[in-house]
């Protein structure tokens, strides 16, 4: 997909401009044409001419450069791309695109585009975390500008959190996703997917109910990946306070019960991803709120709630090429794991600590473990969007190796 795909790669002053010319190398492997603008800041981590030698183009700097600038350069050189990427995206160079500043080649190129923009961020985990970022990220993605992580791990300022800028092929793999797109030509365009996020909620009486911790960030952010693979995606969702997918067809539910008829309603599709935390048990509802009584504590009766992961994964001719599930555990991570995908029966399971501290529920990183027939994959720990796009990546492959 990116075979003659016109590249305009701006580089921005952060450490992780030393990343750029790996990935120079890795879009020219695979045909893109790059060409790039190198800020002041990124002058001082990687050299114009290391730049220019990769790329096979001259590397643009200066905004008031004679030549260039007789010709337009800014704008032609905005409008002569497919895609602008900015990576590493610092957060001073967020802000100014926030703002629509144009004090240098970068920011004129950027405002004075047509074109689609794509940006890595690279900072500090405060930098990152500060309300001002926070503020201008939104507001970029309002502007439909593509971000590809950052992603949490060991910063050159020597600290831990988020901040550090997507590895090579996560950003290559953002790229592809996004031509894909694009073009109506993603690796699952022409498959049915079935996802199930959040929680249920089971009704005590009218007013109470058991529910579990989960935000439904995770299945919701699975759900887009698929999608903008080319998947026709259908989304059972328990009650949560995430918005719609866009392109996705979401069903919206509150029991485990509703939620495997809307299972069933969905089929057949050739991949499953069941994420919700469903209820293992619903109490016997009672029919008018329940009153407190001195003295006395109701008794709640428990019934088991239908298995949706294990109903689905039952071998039949009806069955989906692919069921992937998803197991929330509090100890013995992967051992438990593993017991989960025999006894349901699924392909995948994705085992993800739950326990007290972890910040998996309701926080907006997770850290997974892919158990297949093959064996344990450990991810790293990445936002839940990046687990989602690895996951949906994962299932293109492997229905790209059994075409």
């Amino acid at each position: 997909m990116l075979e003659n795909r016109r590249i305009l790669l701006i580089v921005a002053g952060g450490i992780a401009a030393v990343k750029v010319p790996d990935l120079i190398r890795r879009l020219r492997e695979r045909g893109a044409h790059v060409r790039c603008i190198l800020t002041k800041g990124g002058a001082q981590f990687v050299t114009p001419l290391t730049l220019a030698a990769l790329s096979g183009d001259k590397c643009y700097q200066e905004l008031f450069d004679l030549k260039d600038e007789s010709e337009m350069g800014h704008i032609r050189l905005s409008r002569e791309a497919d895609i602008i990427l900015v990576a590493p995206a610092t957060a001073d160079i967020m802000a100014k695109m926030v703002a629509g500043m144009a004090d240098d080649l970068a920011t004129t190129a950027l405002l004075a585009t047509d074109k689609p923009v794509m940006i890595a961020p690279s900072m500090n985990v405060m930098m990152w975390t500060h309300p001002a970022t926070q503020s201008n990220l939104q507001i970029l993605k309002t502007r439909e500008v593509k971000v590809v992580g950052p992603s949490a791990g060991d910063l050159a300022c020597g600290e831990v959190g988020n901040g550090r800028m997507a590895e090579v092929p996560e950003i290559i793999a953002a790229l592809t996703r996004f031509f894909q797109k694009n073009d109506g030509q993603g690796p699952l365009t022409g498959y049915k997917a079935l996802v199930t996020s959040g929680p249920t909620h089971e009704p005590i009486d009218p007013v109470r109910y058991i529910a579990n911790r989960s935000s439904g960030k995770q299945g919701h952010a699975v759900a887009a990946a698929l999608a903008e693979l080319g998947a026709q995606v259908t989304l059972v969702s328990g009650p949560t306070h995430e918005a719609d997918p866009d392109g996705v067809n979401v069903v919206h539910v509150e029991t485990a019960k509703q939620m495997m008829k809307a299972c069933n309603d969905a089929l057949p599709a050739e991949i499953v991803v069941c994420a919700a935390a469903v209820a293992d048990w619903s109490p016997e509802n009672a029919k008018q709120k329940m009153k407190k009584e001195a003295g006395k504590t109701p008794a709640l009766t428990l019934a088991e709630n239908p298995d949706i992961l294990a109903t689905l994964s039952q071998p039949g001719p009806a069955r989906p090429n692919l069921v992937v599930g998803f197991a929330a555990e509090t100890e013995n991570l992967i051992e438990n794991a593993k017991t989960k995908r025999a006894k349901k029966n699924c392909d995948w399971i994705v085992a993800n600590d739950v326990s007290p501290g972890s910040g998996a529920f309701g926080g907006d990183n997770n850290t997974v473990h892919l158990v297949t027939a093959d064996g344990v994959e450990s991810w790293p720990t990445l936002r839940k969007r990046a687990v989602a796009e690895r996951l949906a990546e994962r299932i293109a492959a492997s229905f790209q190796r059994h075409l």
